[in-house]
């Protein structure tokens, strides 16, 4: 093994429309995309597609979309350690504007203990904070052999505090911060104050806040797209963390502007693309999308 990722399987259904319709009301999508969801899921999927080699312990019902899930993750070469559901959640969105409208089906009542693992050889593990008490244990097991935790903090979750004392890259996001009641940086002084070596604040079109072991904090713009070639925001902050999670274990001595910079070139990628299979970069669109587009003003 050589990521771990832990985290709420989705199947996610995409479509592109300008109106919902309510009561009696029909309309017709002009595209849609059908593909494999949920924050850790997808960046575990982002880590197979640059050449990483990860697993996956999430949600799994015997239904199926879960047959339909397991197929996805076959064909990246990821191997899924389920546990068990009843039945498969689903995410319905709706794209635009450079914003996305989402409906959640979840099921997280979990009929089993989570799994236990063997660790040898891993390099990273990443979490979504859900599954509270598998992300609690795995962080602990990998703070205790020296192998790099990183959480995507979506939101704030029941275990988020006790969680981040095992953390050593913390990337939130701004609903996070509005959880807690704090500006970015206090945040990020949050961060600090548990202990985490690494920690980020995004804010989408508006670039990254960060700081690396116990430094000032930094911003990252963002990179300048075009707003018609941005399609589908939805995954591209998963996708960010699956890409610095990669740039990480190819290169742990590297420093974190290069892994940022580099997951910022794969979340430029994923937004112009509908669905989240079809945003998952290869190197070589991380490359592109770091040539073409510049950065915004700070």
């Amino acid at each position: 093994m050589q990521a771990l990722f832990v985290g709420q399987a989705y199947i996610d259904v995409t479509f592109l429309t300008d109106h919902l319709p309510t009561g009696d009301e029909k309309t017709i999508a002009r595209d849609y995309a059908v593909s494999f969801g949920g924050n850790a899921v997808t960046a575990a999927f982002c880590c197979a597609k640059l050449g990483g080699k990860p697993e996956l312990l999430c949600s799994q019902a015997d239904d199926w979309l879960a047959r339909m899930f397991l197929d996805m993750a076959a064909q990246y070469g990821i191997s899924v350690h389920g546990r068990k559901v009843r039945e498969s959640s689903l995410s319905f969105i709706m794209p635009r504007d450079g914003k996305r409208a989402i409906v959640r089906c979840r099921d997280d009542e979990y009929l089993h203990p989570f799994p236990p693992l063997t660790l040898t050889g891993l390099q990273a593990l990443h979490l979504d904070g859900h599954m509270g008490d598998a992300a609690l244990h795995y962080a602990r097991a990998c703070r205790d052999l020296g192998v790099l935790t990183s959480l995507d903090g979506g939101a704030v979750r029941e275990t988020t505090d006790e969680l981040l004392a095992s953390i050593d890259v913390a990337v939130v996001s701004e609903r996070f911060c509005q959880q807690l009641g704090k500006s970015v940086g206090d945040t990020l002084n949050y961060l600090r104050s548990k202990g985490c070596p690494v920690g980020a604040v995004t804010l989408g079109e508006r670039g990254t806040i960060w700081y690396e072991r116990g430094g000032a904090d930094q911003i990252l713009p963002a990179l300048d797209v075009p707003f018609e070639k941005v399609i589908d925001s939805n995954g591209a902050g998963d996708i960010f963390h699956g890409a610095y999670v990669t740039s990480y274990m190819r290169n742990p001595a590297g420093n974190w502007q290069d892994h940022f910079t580099f997951a910022r070139g794969a979340s430029t990628h994923a937004i112009q693309h509908l669905g989240n299979e079809a945003s998952l970069p290869t190197l070589g669109d991380i490359d592109a999308a770091i040539a073409t587009y510049r950065e915004k003003a700070a």
